[in-house]
């Protein structure tokens, strides 16, 4: 009998729907430069400057604020770069770059890069045990250092345990002190309501492969107003800040993807969140031993989201287990140099290492059915026995992909 096979790893990619598929495949087989002036370059301009208006009305933005990029890396390094050199270009003694502790590394990697090569400071902010910002810390962070503070970055929604931030209360202490803030909405956008300007921030990333559009193209929307350095030079595309030859297909088949993922949300969210409320009673079932980690109140976790550790388990000896059973699911956690780690958000949250080395990440998204729930939870009990037999399995790990 051939395995089954289950899809539920959504955070690190979903499915493309079939309408953004539908918009890739029908600009695939048009030729023109968006910045050429001839009428294929002009038709394709169109496309390009139509897709824009879609990504903003659906995000609620300015079409102007809609800066494409080639995904969510290049958004947040983009925000994170961009913004601290232009603030330290207008005041130097603005060097301090917030950030949370559970930031994903497209976001943490840049400020330390930044703290090696462009003379930041950075300054990790702590979260409680569900995973969740201290708004205490970065009040009294602000107190004290708000005038020599470049730049806050706080992710709407943490990519692992799914804990969502109190994004609306950090721009509010950040701009107190006339401070930017930058989210990282990757995660958040078709799981819960994203409003660019009813938030009141500076700057947010969005990517495609997350919404069911394609790999290789994002956004950064950035307020009018907003000073960005540039990052990539060139041609001078995107209000200059970001150069590169637009890719047509894929930038209308994101804007395709998010407006229907927006469209779809009430119902959509209500479907999969009451599915991963099963999902997370399966895996009790099978494993009682496991831990829920993250916010218990569902409602203050992403509704795709259930992330669990195992007490006596390698998370990688987990994930090749149900895999090799046709289950396909995520660590969570990061690798240096092929050395299984365990996972900085995890270890932020004060979860001990041995615990945390033992993580699992299931996730949803529009192609999740309960014949996957209870797939997973007919397979979990002996991965689980085997895993634990095996102890550490010393494998180099897979990523968990959220980029």
């Amino acid at each position: 009998m051939a395995p089954v096979s289950v899809y539920l790893d959504h955070a690190a990619t979903t499915p493309m729907l079939p309408e953004s598929v539908q918009a890739f495949t029908e600009h695939l087989v048009r030729t023109g430069n968006p910045s050429s002036l001839h009428t294929a370059g002009r038709a394709a301009r169109r496309t390009v400057e139509e897709s824009r208006e879609r990504l903003a009305a659906a995000l609620g933005a300015r079409p102007s604020e809609v800066v494409l990029t080639g995904g969510g890396t290049e958004a947040d390094n983009l925000a994170v770069k961009g913004m601290f050199w232009s603030r330290r270009a207008q005041d130097p003694a603005r060097r301090r770059l917030l950030v949370s502790a559970v930031e994903h590394h497209a976001v943490l990697d840049p400020a330390f890069w930044m703290a090696e090569h462009a003379g930041a400071e950075i300054v990790l902010l702590p979260v409680d045990a569900d995973g969740v910002l201290r708004l205490d810390a970065l009040a009294a962070e602000l107190e004290e250092h708000g005038d020599a503070a470049a730049l806050v970055s706080v992710m709407w929604a943490n990519n692992e345990v799914g804990a969502v931030q109190p994004v609306r209360e950090v721009v509010a202490l950040a701009h107190r002190y006339g401070v930017p803030v930058h989210s990282d909405a990757v995660q958040a956008v078709g799981q819960l309501p994203v409003d660019f300007a009813a938030s009141g921030l500076d700057a947010l990333t969005v990517s495609g492969h997350k919404v069911g559009g394609p790999v290789g193209v994002g956004a950064l929307l950035a307020r009018r107003g907003l000073d960005l350095t540039p990052v990539l030079h060139g041609g001078g595309q995107e209000r200059g800040v970001r150069s590169g030859t637009l890719d047509t297909p894929a930038t209308a088949a994101f804007a395709v993807a998010v407006e229907a993922a927006v469209a779809a949300l009430p119902s959509s969210a209500a479907r999969i969140g009451a599915l991963r409320d099963e999902l997370v009673a399966a895996v009790r079932r099978a494993a009682p031993e496991a831990v829920l980690r993250g916010p218990a109140d569902p409602a203050l976790r992403l509704p795709a989201n259930a992330h669990f550790t195992f007490p006596g388990c390698e998370g990688d000896s987990l994930l090749y287990l149900l895999d090799s059973a046709g289950v396909q699911v995520s660590t969570g956690s990061a690798c240096q140099a092929g050395v299984p780690q365990p996972s900085h958000v995890l270890l932020a949250m004060g979860t001990g290492e041995d615990d945390a080395r033992g993580a699992l990440r299931f996730t949803l998204g529009h192609t999740s059915t309960r014949a996957d729930v209870e797939a997973l939870e007919r397979v979990l009990p002996g991965a689980v026995e085997r895993a634990r037999a095996a102890g550490l399995s010393g494998r180099p790990r897979v990523t968990s992909g959220d980029r």
